[in-house]
């Protein structure tokens, strides 16, 4: 079995226990109080067979003992009507739905990519609020919990971004801010409950006794307080309204295209990519996979090879490719040196940088396929200005106000990994085979920085071997999916229609990709 293969088996195991959330006896008990779970409610809200691309879904799922199944929430982006929309939905299954500091991060993602995409945003509220012993890491802080509630007020007030909230449990403490900074909120008889303080809370504050219901029940704040805009009588109902709502916003309905399927199969890519993730492999063979028709139109093939820039289309989707090219690269001539594929050259900067300027002026997307493992060193190197064309790479890829997405199939190392659009840069999207390896180099290659020629020596066995084993953990693409390094992990399968997919979110934003949202000019 290949590489890719094994790994991909590995992921999707990993990915149906944690859609599990917090487990079977959790679930029942969901569903003995009338409430659907947080993947269901998704589900009933969403377009059926239509793409779901979930956000986040490893974010700390290596710590806490593994309580912490997608840190309590699902975020993802899906459709309703046809029309995009990024969705946030608390699982109550995973510590009654409460907040740990990556289930921040994670909501917080969530509103970046409705913020710049310009996309509406659908928060099913079922949480008992902050995780009090991971308070810390929650409450304060530029990206606590505060941070949702700003980001909420810019989608409102300047943005204009629609938000619904559908508060189907508990909404409780400074968490109620955020159905009550979206634009419409609805709530569902007997289940939902919204207040700055519960019922004790409330009891040992003022000394008075009052029942959830009579506090911030569904009946209390649709008719007494005017908090809520609408009732439903339960979760089906509730997630059919919501349906409604977002189905008459106005938006330009979505493009009918045509295109032809691939030249390959999906499941071929198995076999592209090596064994071992050293050896090298044709990248463009994975171009006749993910591209209509397998067509791609190369730019300067016979300039810095092993760079690969050209055009193509993904359902229909104009798109600028940047990819890396693996294997041992012959010179023009006899007597050049042999290029090594992944390395970024002088030569080969200058020609992505060119590129690049090139798509932002015609407005085209963004792909890059990472396969890179840093840029060249060396006395060669340094004279042909490799800092110059690097930096120009860089400036080129970073200022960029067209969308930008990322695939990482192989090696997402040193410098070339932030060159060729890494996390740090804001592309709109970043995804990752399970052979992606993301780091500052290879553990080998760690080794010898730091140990040289004492790496061999008996003394320093353990002590190496440790740090290999490290590296390769740290390398793995689950441990950058656990972190939010990644969007996803996608298995071969999945790839096309994801990336179709999320060209056509990417299809929203109107630019400067600076930051994670740019405010309107006051004259708009």
């Amino acid at each position: 079995m290949s590489r890719l293969k094994t790994l991909s088996e590995a992921y999707k195991q990993l990915r149906a226990r944690l859609e599990q959330g917090g487990g079977a006896e959790r679930i029942k008990r969901q569903h003995d109080q009338g409430k659907l779970t947080a993947r269901e409610r998704v589900a009933a809200l969403l377009d059926p067979d239509a793409p779901w691309v979930e956000i986040g879904l490893l974010v700390a799922y290596d710590q806490y003992d593994g309580q912490a199944p997608a840190a309590g929430v699902v975020t993802g982006l899906g459709r309703i009507g046809g029309r995009p929309v990024v969705v946030v939905a608390n699982d109550a299954t995973v510590k009654a739905g409460s907040w740990w500091p990556e289930t921040i991060r994670k909501i917080l993602r969530a509103q970046e990519i409705a913020m710049r995409q310009r996309i509406p945003i659908v928060y099913l509220v079922d949480s008992a609020g902050v995780n009090l012993p991971y308070q810390g890491g929650v409450f304060p802080g530029q990206y606590g919990a505060a941070r949702i509630f700003y980001y909420n007020s810019i989608m409102r007030r300047y943005l204009k971004v629609p938000q619904v909230s559908a508060v189907m449990g508990p909404c409780i403490a400074g968490g109620a801010y955020l159905p009550a900074l979206s634009d419409v909120i609805y709530m569902v008889d007997g289940t939902s409950f919204m207040g700055l303080g519960g019922p004790n809370l409330v009891r040992g504050a003022t000394g008075q006794v009052v029942d959830a219901e009579s506090l911030g029940g569904a009946s209390t704040h649709t008719s007494v307080s005017a908090v809520a805009h609408y009732r439903a009588k339960d979760d089906k109902q509730c997630l059919a309204k919501i349906r409604e709502y977002v189905g008459r916003l106005p938006h330009a309905p979505p493009a009918r295209r045509t295109y032809p399927a691939p030249k390959r199969d999906l499941k071929e890519l198995y076999e592209l990519i090596p064994v071992d993730h050293r050896m090298s492999y044709d990248v463009r063979a994975t171009f006749e996979c993910l591209f209509d028709a397998g067509r791609f139109d190369e730019f300067q093939p016979e300039i810095a090879p092993e760079m690969i820039c050209g055009h193509a289309t993904i359902e229909g989707r104009h798109v600028a490719v940047i990819a890396n090219s693996r294997g041992v690269i012959k010179g023009k001539q006899k007597s050049d040196a042999p290029r090594i594929g992944g390395i970024i050259y002088t030569e080969s900067a200058e020609k992505v940088a060119y590129f690049i300027e090139n798509a932002d002026r015609e407005r085209l997307p963004l792909l890059f396929i990472q396969d890179v493992s840093g840029f060249m060193v060396g006395t060669e190197a340094e004279h042909t200005g490799i800092i110059r064309a690097g930096a120009r790479f860089v400036e080129a890829m970073a200022t960029a106000t067209v969308p930008k997405l990322v695939l990482t199939v192989n090696h997402a190392s040193g410098a070339g990994y932030y060159a060729m659009a890494g996390q740090g840069f804001d592309p709109d999207f970043i995804v990752s085979w399970p052979t992606g390896r993301m780091g500052v180099m290879e553990g080998e290659s760690a080794v010898q920085a730091v140990y040289g020629a004492d790496a061999a020596k008996p003394d320093n066995a353990t002590a190496v071997d440790a740090m290999r084993a490290d590296y390769e953990h740290q390398l793995d693409a689950r441990f950058a999916g656990a972190r939010g390094f990644v969007d996803a992990i996608l298995t071969p399968e999945e790839t096309r229609d994801t990336l179709a997919f999320l060209l056509e979110v990417s299809t929203e934003f109107t630019g400067p990709h600076l930051g994670t949202f740019s405010l309107p000019s006051p004259t708009c």
